[in-house]
């Protein structure tokens, strides 16, 4: 069975479809909150040259998300699956990002639950990479039970390349509810 990338998922909190071209605008004004960038290895991520760089990599991923919060139906963010290796039966999620208005617990777990458990459909491992200096992104992490497990030089757009911590949640590891 291989790998859907991106399937419409549905939780209490948010609804997470995929990217479309059409969601430029309402993305943006999301991203353009410098805020949401200042730990990020690419902290000018908020300005549009940057952020269309990114916008049209998620797009050509072929499984980038919005995340929709249910009750207003408004753009709240994005985030995308990456990197499928099935001989390592592994994916990335990443390329994360909530509105201010959304961080601090239920959302980010809701939307990591949500994927978790449809990748968890495919895979046994499930990887993150967080800026080393992102240490909001860090705790986050760690908050949804994912565990540290090295650090790898990563690139982001046009900056210059920089280390990032490595966290991973296995299937097995996962206890059901």
């Amino acid at each position: 069975m291989s790998f859907d990338l991106q399937p419409h998922l549905k939780g209490e909190l948010l609804e997470l479809r995929p990217l479309d071209t059409d969601d430029w605008n309402e993305l943006f004004a999301v991203a353009s909150d410098s805020l949401i960038w200042e730990q990020h290895p690419e902290p000018d991520r908020y300005t549009e040259n940057v952020f269309r760089t990114y916008f049209q990599g998620a797009l050509e991923s072929g499984g980038a998300f919005v995340i929709i919060e249910r009750q207003t139906q408004q753009i709240i963010g994005s985030t995308r699956f990456y990197g499928y290796d099935p001989e390592k039966s592994e994916i990335e999620i990443g390329w994360t990002f909530l509105a201010r208005k959304y961080w601090g617990g239920r959302y980010n777990a809701e939307m990591k639950k949500l994927l978790l458990n449809h990748a968890f459909k495919f895979v046994r491992n499930v990887v993150f990479f967080v800026g080393e200096d992102n240490v909001r992104s860090q705790k986050a992490m760690e908050k949804v039970g994912a565990i540290k497990v090295g650090t790898t030089i990563r690139e982001y757009g046009n900056h210059p390349p920089t280390p990032n911590v490595k966290y991973v949640i296995r299937r097995d590891d996962i206890v059901e509810s």
